[in-house]
């Protein structure tokens, strides 16, 4: 996935973009670029292409999933929303070199105190999700991947007031969290209608959860995704994820 020469893993080059991550505590990783690929994909059976469609990616990082999500809906305008200044600052840059950057608007804030002046039609995040792990000695890192400075609770109650009428909120969470996720938006009249558990092999527990929430209440589509099969090699249901990003699938 990386080039030859990214040796020190600053920048990851998909096939129509090249994401700079020196400057950024979490980098691009395999589950997010999953979860990026599957909710831009779904985006994409769902809506018309002339349909403006209006997306709040929350705790944006490098900016990847939403110049995934950029990538394969020309319809789609999105907001970015980063409260760390370094990780916004290499997400403008990331944004600017991309064939997109004229839909993509990033914003330095924090969620909590973020105004938009509309609702969005899909929300995406990938939220901290290991705040009862044992806490790295970097601050910034441990604002990106745990609960420090952002609660789940606090990221779904933005969420259900940002999400419009008939919008989805897909999230990528720890497995261990998926449950508990779910009682909480059910709360605030948000429902799962497809969740996908991830494995690293078929041998491995789940780790992952992506979830899709609407306001409807409906039977969710439940299946699982294996990342690799037990020749190390990624499956076929992976592949067909990445292949229109990844540089070679």
């Amino acid at each position: 996935m990386y080039l030859a020469d990214d040796m020190g893993n600053h920048y990851f080059k998909f096939k129509q973009f090249t994401i700079q991550q020196d400057h950024c505590a979490m980098k691009v990783c395999t589950d997010a670029c999953l979860f990026g690929a599957l909710v831009a994909n779904r985006l994409s059976q769902k809506v018309h292409v002339q349909d403006a469609v209006h997306c709040l990616d929350i705790g944006t990082g490098t900016g990847v999933l939403a110049l995934m999500l950029a990538q394969k809906n020309p319809q789609a305008q999105i907001d970015l929303v980063e409260i760390d200044a370094d990780a916004a600052k290499q997400a403008t840059e990331n944004i600017s070199s991309s064939p997109w950057f004229n839909r993509l608007h990033i914003y330095n804030v924090d969620i909590l105190e973020f105004l938009p002046d509309k609702t969005y039609d899909y929300i995406l995040t990938n939220p901290p999700f290991f705040e009862a792990d044992l806490k790295s000695p970097d601050k910034v890192k441990n604002k990106a991947k745990h609960d420090t400075s952002l609660s789940l609770k606090q990221v779904l109650l933005k969420a259900e007031n940002f999400l419009s009428a008939r919008g989805t909120l897909a999230v990528l969470l720890a497995h261990r969290q998926v449950n508990g996720f779910i009682e909480e938006a059910s709360k605030l009249g948000l429902y799962p209608n497809r969740q996908i558990r991830v494995k690293q092999t078929g041998n491995h527990p789940y780790f992952r959860g992506i979830l899709f929430f609407s306001r409807v209440e409906a039977i969710s589509k439940n299946t699982e995704l294996i990342i690799k099969d037990d020749e190390g090699q990624y499956t076929m249901a992976f592949t067909e994820a990445l292949k229109d990003y990844y540089l070679f699938l």
